[in-house]
């Protein structure tokens, strides 16, 4: 006779692997926005600035934006060193960009 399959457990299993697929996704989103340097943005003016990304309909601009992307990928997978960094900045950059990225929560007037 055939072992039943247990549902429950497949299910609880492939919920478990969306979930692990979901924060992934986040913490590479997160990452992404640190290495382009738009975590100096309040989240409102970066919000904004996404939202009418995703409102444009110009398919030319949209494809310049990708090919802009690309190269930023690229470019990210060849970094070149800076040879006026000392080794501590180095480090610290290294350490700072391998962070997931969190809300910052700043307080008023800092």
């Amino acid at each position: 006779m055939r072992k039943p399959r247990d549902f429950d457990a497949q299910l609880k299993a492939l919920k478990d692997k969306a979930k692990q697929l979901k924060d992934r996704k986040i913490r590479q989103y997160g990452d992404l926005i640190i290495a382009t340097g738009a975590d100096a943005l309040d989240i409102e003016t970066l919000a904004g600035a996404l939202v009418l990304i995703t409102e444009q309909a110009d398919s030319s601009r949209k494809e310049s934006w990708r090919r802009k992307g690309e190269a930023f990928f690229r470019k990210q997978q060849h970094p070149t060193p800076q040879p006026s960094q000392n080794d501590d900045q180095v480090r610290e950059a290294a350490e700072v960009s391998h962070q997931p990225f969190h809300r910052r929560v700043t307080a008023p007037g800092s």
